[in-house]
């Protein structure tokens, strides 16, 4: 799996402040640059067997180390970071009482749920689905997913409850 190239920190040691440059060059931080030039000689360290030619080696590592920083983009670009902080709005409230029940007791209430609301509590709280994805999966509108998640976690609840007085009755 690893390259068994002896000379393999002699090419760091010539390749890592280049590539290091480059890096940062391209993220403006620190720490991204450090993580992408490290990425970069995981990769040779997997794959670098493979280069036919030795002297392309450094235009090897560039090529990689660039196709590594857009992939990155790429992915933050389809999965943004948020904080949670500002992210709170767009939560549903989950209310502690749902954590009192075991799961069989949660899949059987959901089942009582109104059909338009269990798919999406179903693939949000089982699936760990963003909501993003449901609205995907569901082919409906994001906003749409945010209500019916709402209300279907809102009839779980009720569901729940009722639940829980009728065993108290009994």
């Amino acid at each position: 799996m690893f390259s068994s190239n002896p000379d393999f920190e002699g090419l760091v040691t010539r390749h890592y402040g280049p590539l290091y440059q480059f890096a940062f060059s391209l993220t403006r931080a620190e720490a991204d640059a450090c993580d992408l030039t490290q990425q970069t000689f995981y990769v040779w360290a997997t794959k670098g067997n493979q280069l036919r030619d030795p002297s392309k080696v450094k235009t090897w590592l560039f090529t990689t180390l660039h196709r590594l920083f857009l992939e990155s983009r790429r992915r933050q670009t389809r999965f943004p970071h948020q904080d949670l902080e500002t992210a709170a709005g767009d939560l549903p409230e989950v209310a502690p009482a749902l954590g009192h029940h075991d799961g069989a007791q949660v899949l059987q209430a959901l089942a009582k749920v109104e059909e338009p609301y269990q798919a999406p509590v179903a693939l949000f709280y089982l699936e760990d689905l963003a909501y993003k994805d449901i609205a995907e999966v569901l082919n409906v509108p994001l906003g749409t997913v945010k209500s019916r998640l709402a209300r279907g976690l809102a009839q779980l609840q009720k569901i729940l409850a009722d639940d829980i007085s009728t065993a108290s009755q009994n």
